[in-house]
């Protein structure tokens, strides 16, 4: 694929899973393990050991999700959309949210 539906800074919705609805914005991408961290979901708790830089305890921080189980966010509507790519008349190559036709890239 040359180009990714989803991308980092994005507003994605989760579609399955414990989160199942909340919304957020995509912090890290991994392409080729097509997984993505979003801001405030799948919570988990890490053990932390201490060390001479940082205190030890249980830290929440955002696990990784698999690609699928998120949808893009219609920025026209709120709502889960699909993704498609247009090439504009000046030649750039854009991404469009299918439900409403809006551009997302701009």
């Amino acid at each position: 694929m040359s180009a990714a539906k989803i991308k980092k800074k994005d507003k994605v919705i989760v579609l399955t899973g414990k989160d199942k609805g909340k919304t957020g914005e995509v912090i890290e991408f991994l392409p080729k393990e097509n997984r993505v961290k979003v801001r405030g979901v799948n919570i988990v708790k890490k053990h932390q050991r201490q060390t001479q830089t940082s205190a030890g305890g249980i830290l929440e921080i955002e696990a990784f999700l698999h690609v699928s189980n998120v949808a893009h966010v219609d920025p026209k509507t709120n709502l889960p959309t699909r993704v498609g790519f247009k090439t504009l008349e000046d030649g750039r190559k854009v991404r469009y949210a299918k439900r409403s036709g809006e551009l997302i890239d701009l």
